[in-house]
């Protein structure tokens, strides 16, 4: 068995299990435990995850391409060491954005006392990239609440820090949603958060002849 996984956006989903039809035959759809099951005519078969928004099982396949090409409004918090973003999305595209940019030395190998000066001047000039992140999510993202869910990216620890300042507390209690790998916040990265929240996975398993 001959097990690939590939990542749609929502909004093909439909025009992709076209094509698998063309490509397997016949092609018969179900539920199970959630996600939905193709399975062509030559044995080959496609599993499908529903987005991370979807906590009410579908019940049909219809019901699930619909549900999965609704993307919620979501607060993005995107923090690495070379920048930050901040944004709001939804089923529309990108609703407000700003990015900015700070610059966190790489670490260093060097000892003795020029590296605990080091250590001291990088977490120095990381306080301020989080700092100045906080300014940002507060000036985006919460004149924009309510939100269905807050979604996060880069680095964990960074991200945690900005998370955790008082002014961003309305935030708390709000459904997380998936931690992004992203590169530094740019602005192709910020236009493209909508597409990337509504990636489905797709587990695909070649027909046996295929296989042979």
């Amino acid at each position: 068995m001959t097990l690939r996984t590939v990542r749609v956006p929502a909004g093909r989903l439909g025009r992709w299990i076209e094509g698998f039809e063309e490509r397997h035959g016949a092609t018969t759809c179900e539920i199970a435990a959630g996600d939905l099951r193709l399975s062509g005519a030559d044995g080959a078969t496609a599993t499908l995850a529903p987005p991370f928004w979807v906590t009410v099982p579908a019940t049909s396949a219809s019901e699930f391409l619909d549900s999965a090409d609704r993307l919620p409004r979501c607060a993005v918090i995107l923090v690495r060491r070379g920048g930050f973003g901040a944004a709001l999305v939804d089923v529309t595209g990108v609703i407000a954005s700003r990015l900015g940019r700070r610059h966190v030395q790489s670490r260093t190998a060097a000892g003795g006392w020029s590296q605990q000066r080091f250590a001291r001047r990088r977490q120095k000039q990381a306080d301020e990239l989080a700092d100045a992140a906080v300014s940002c999510v507060a000036e985006v993202v919460l004149p924009g609440l309510p939100v269905e869910y807050v979604v996060t990216g880069g680095d964990r620890a960074l991200v945690q820090q900005v998370l955790d300042a008082p002014i961003l507390r309305p935030l708390q209690g709000i459904p997380v949603g998936p931690h992004l790998a992203v590169p530094d916040p740019r602005r192709d990265v910020i236009d493209g958060l909508p597409e990337q929240l509504s990636l489905i996975g797709i587990d695909l398993v070649d027909p046996p002849a295929a296989e042979a």
